[in-house]
Order: structure tokens, then sequence, then C-alpha cells
């Protein structure tokens, strides 16, 4: 079993940045691949960014040269660094861990994950 819990959000101007965190129990965290997502209102659950054991990393189009996400296996914490903030990235974030796949892996698809934190509102104003 693992709990993750999210931090870092806020409402932020346009062009601003904010660091996200995911802080996780348990002492298998290097285990696990994990991933940002994100839901606006009135949207699906889109994939963000993921992160896999080996440190690989996949980030979905929108977010690409903007957001980066990285692990720290001591803290057991994931980030997702987000710069240049867009109105469009308002959404709440949230962290998820995965115990499938092999050291390579990154989940992009929600059922890819056992794991889910309880979100954080990020707001970009224009």
């Amino acid at each position: 079993q693992v709990q993750l819990v999210e931090s870092g959000g806020g409402l932020v101007q346009a062009g601003d940045s904010l660091r996200l965190s995911c802080a996780a129990s348990g002492r298998t965290f290097s285990r696990y691949a994990m991933g940002w997502f994100r839901q606006a209102p009135g949207k699906e659950r889109e994939f963000v960014a993921a992160i896999s054991r080996a440190s690989s990393t996949v980030y979905t189009d929108s977010v690409k040269g903007r957001f980066t996400i990285s692990r720290d296996n001591v803290k057991n914490t994931v980030y997702l660094q987000t710069n240049s903030l867009k109105p469009e990235d308002t959404a709440v974030y949230y962290c998820a861990a995965s115990n499938s796949g092999n050291y390579y892996s990154t989940p992009q698809a929600g059922p890819g994950y056992d794991y889910w934190g309880q979100g954080t509102q990020v707001t970009v104003s224009s």
C-alpha cells in the first residue's frame, strides 16, 4: 500500500512557475513508476508526465519544454516543476504510482497506475 500526498499548488499569473510535490509513504518508493495527471473543470483527466524507476521521462506534448518531472528516492518524493504557466494549465493535479511494467516503463494512461493522491489545485490567471 502506498499513500500519496500532493502539495505546492496555488493561484499564479500566466508566465509564473510552481513546483508540485508528491510525497509517498512506505519504503518501496523506488519500485514504482510515478506519474502526474490533471483534470480541468468539465474535462476528462489527462496525462501530463511520467518518470520510470530508471528515471526516464515522458511528457504530453502541451507541456514539453515547460514542465519537468523528477524524483528523489531518498525523500520518497516526485516533483513536477511547472514553468511558463498558461491559463489552460489550470486544473487539479494528481500524482500516481504504478507497480506494473518494467524498470523503464512510463505508463501514460490512468489504468496503468495503482495508487493516486488527492490532488492539488493549480489556477493560472491571464
